[in-house]
Parts: C-alpha cells; structure tokens; sequence
C-alpha cells in the first residue's frame, strides 16, 4: 500500500468516529490528516523525480561508455599484462625493459617501459601529477666513468677529447 493510500485509510477512520467538528481534538487532528496528505504528495513528486534522475543517469552513462571506447579503442582483445582492468595506457607485450619507479609526489611505486621514458613524461596513474623524464646523455657519460675527467668529452684515446688534458684531472 502507498504512503497516499494510507493516509486516506486514517482520514477515512476519522469521519468513521463521528466527531464532533467544533471540538479542538477534531481540529488538531483534521490538521494532522491535512499534512499527512501534504507529506505523502510531496514524497510521491520525490521518489518520481529520483526515478527519472535514475533514467538520465543510465543514459549518460550509456553515453560515456560510447565516448570512452570511440577515444581509447575498444582493445579487448589485448591481454591486459599491467593487471589493470580497463586501462587506457599502451600495453607492449615484447620483452622489453621495466622499469619500477616511485612517484615523488604521491610514493606510490610506477612500471615503466623504455618507450614511456622516451615520451619524456607520464602522467602518474595513482594522483595525476605530470612526470617528467629528463636524460642528459653528457651526466650519464660521466657518471659512467668514460667521459674527460674534465670536460665530459668522450676519449678515444689520451689526449683526444679536445680539452688538452691527456685524460689527468686538472688541479
């Protein structure tokens, strides 16, 4: 039984009693009857507006689920090697490199491959911070120890780097 039912049940079993309609115990509960009928209306015009509010919801979820396979492809058929359901980040299925990296801004750990360190940047999949990659080949060629002592040159034999060193570090 509806809420609205309900209420003309108790209003019918008022009228049912006789009372007398001068009395304030009649009045006090004509009005009670009166707000009864209001509440359950208004309740009514809720559950129909959240009813329809539902409807649009599926629609525009229908309608996102169309945008997202148009935008990142429908790749069902790939295997998902990340483990991610539903990702939306290149998967390269060769035996290539991983690298696993800390986010500095969120801590959480990041697989990357050499293609996404050649992009020069990810977006970190757990906080949305831009990650940037920056490689200078001339820091790596010293900390490798096979640059100039001095000047960062690649050596291909004593003297050779074009500073004038020999290879011995200036003092």
């Amino acid at each position: 039984m509806k809420n609205s039912e309900r209420a003309s049940y108790i209003r019918g079993l008022m009228e049912g009693l006789q009372l007398d309609p001068n009395a304030k115990e009649t009045k006090v509960l004509n009005a009670m009857a009166d707000l009864l009928d209001d509440l359950c209306a208004a309740i009514e015009e809720l559950e129909d507006g959240f009813s329809d509010l539902g409807e649009v919801l599926d629609e525009i979820d229908e309608d996102l689920g169309n945008l997202e396979a148009d935008y990142y492809g429908d790749d069902e058929d790939e295997d998902d090697a990340c483990g991610c359901e539903g990702c939306h980040h290149h998967h390269h299925h060769d035996d290539e490199t991983e690298f696993e990296v800390t986010c500095p801004s969120c801590g959480e750990g990041i697989t990357l491959t050499d293609d996404m360190l050649e992009e020069g940047g990810i977006i970190c999949p757990h906080c949305g911070e831009h990650l940037e990659f920056d490689f200078d080949e001339e820091d790596e060629d010293e900390e490798d120890g096979d640059g100039c002592c001095c000047c960062g040159d690649k050596e291909e034999g004593e003297g050779s780097c074009g500073c004038g060193c020999g290879g011995e570090e200036k003092k």
